[in-house]
């Protein structure tokens, strides 16, 4: 279990009506599982158990469902309850900074009081102005690929989305057991679909009695909706993977204090896979946290900072250490490496607005 501090996402307290609110976010979740347990029925006792005749047959059926069963629920439970972690201190903006900032007279003050407070932070990512991307709400500085989540009410590292199916963000601290989640689903659905076919041709026939076979019936096009839907979001996701994007920088791509650049986190296929799912292959597959780095500062390519970062430098997630702790080693590599920071010469448009209140729904 590594060390981060987490954060409540459920939001802030608001009255009653907030627990009405907290406990409405749980029937995805609750429906998930209702589903998945009526599979499970519906298989194991009214497909294996009283359908399936051949005790050879039953017995390969009922193994490899299992494995896929357990699995598919322990990257489901992972990507449901693993919490937020939180943002390092050290980016939260004081109220003294803060009165000064909105008593600033004009944005070019205000850019100089938030370029100030940075100084030092491991962030490359800017606004479409050139600005330090600052949210509000939380009063810090975004680290990159950060974002606002309203729901959560809080700040997300690496954030791709939230998922109202598993009632959490999705983003740095639980990206690979989504991609699990998936991937299990996904074949979990297929191979119910693939066992179950033939037994289907056997109901339309007519040589199946009893009402567990509209059981199978309705197991077989259940599953198969459910693989058709998954099978486009889950290679959407490799795709995503791939070129170390999420799914926020696929449709905005980040933008760099030379500009945007829908790529500028991508380091190779393969290297863009081990940001995510580790270094050592052996759990890859398994819904363990592996992923590199700390989730604040991330490599980019070399026109974006000077000399190409390293994972080394971000700090491994297997080491024991706070996420405080590892941005200080990142930034004393980065220091080590002459990547100090650089003056903003983009132009902007006036019209724009200075602070980044990007706040995802």
């Amino acid at each position: 279990m590594y060390n981060y501090n987490t954060v409540n996402r459920m939001g802030k307290q608001n009255g009653s009506c907030w627990w009405f609110v907290k406990a409405a976010k749980w029937i995805p979740v609750i429906f998930i599982l209702t589903i998945v347990l009526w599979s499970y029925y519906a298989y194991v006792v009214q497909l294996c158990f009283y359908t399936v005749d051949n005790y050879v047959q039953k017995a390969f059926y009922l193994f490899f469902y299992h494995i896929l069963f357990l699995l598919f629920l322990w990257s489901y439970w992972q990507t449901v309850f693993t919490d937020l972690i939180e943002i390092p201190y050290k980016f939260k903006i004081p109220d003294a900074e803060m009165e000064k900032f909105h008593q600033a007279g004009t944005e070019e003050a205000q850019r100089q009081i938030l370029e100030r407070f940075a100084q030092g932070l491991p962030v490359t990512n800017r606004t479409i102005k050139g600005v330090i991307r600052f949210c509000e709400k939380c009063q810090l500085i975004k680290p990159d690929r950060a974002h606002h989540c309203s729901v959560c009410s809080t700040c997300v590292l690496k954030m791709d989305h939230h998922c109202p199916w598993v009632n959490n963000c999705v983003g740095f601290h639980n990206y690979k057991f989504f991609m699990l989640f998936l991937a299990y689903a996904l074949l979990y659905c297929i191979f119910i679909t693939a066992t179950s076919l033939q037994y289907l041709i056997r109901f339309w026939k007519g040589e199946l009695d009893g009402m567990g076979r509209f059981h199978l019936l309705f197991l077989f096009f259940v599953a198969l909706m459910f693989a058709v839907s998954l099978t486009s979001l889950f290679f959407y996701h490799c795709y995503l993977v791939l070129h170390n994007r999420s799914t926020l920088e696929a449709f905005t791509p980040p933008m760099f204090r030379t500009g945007k650049d829908k790529d500028g986190f991508s380091l190779g296929k393969y290297n863009n896979f081990q940001e995510v799912f580790g270094d050592n292959r052996k759990l890859w597959f398994l819904p363990i946290f592996t992923s590199l780095g700390n989730g604040v500062a991330y490599p980019v390519r070399a026109q974006h900072q000077g000399t190409s970062n390293t994972y080394d430098s971000m700090g491994s997630t297997r080491n024991r250490l706070t996420i405080d702790q590892m941005t200080l080693l990142e930034e004393a590599t980065l220091l080590a490496l002459g990547t100090g920071s650089a003056m903003i010469t983009r132009a902007t448009d006036a019209n724009q607005p200075l602070v980044d209140a990007t706040e995802v729904v």
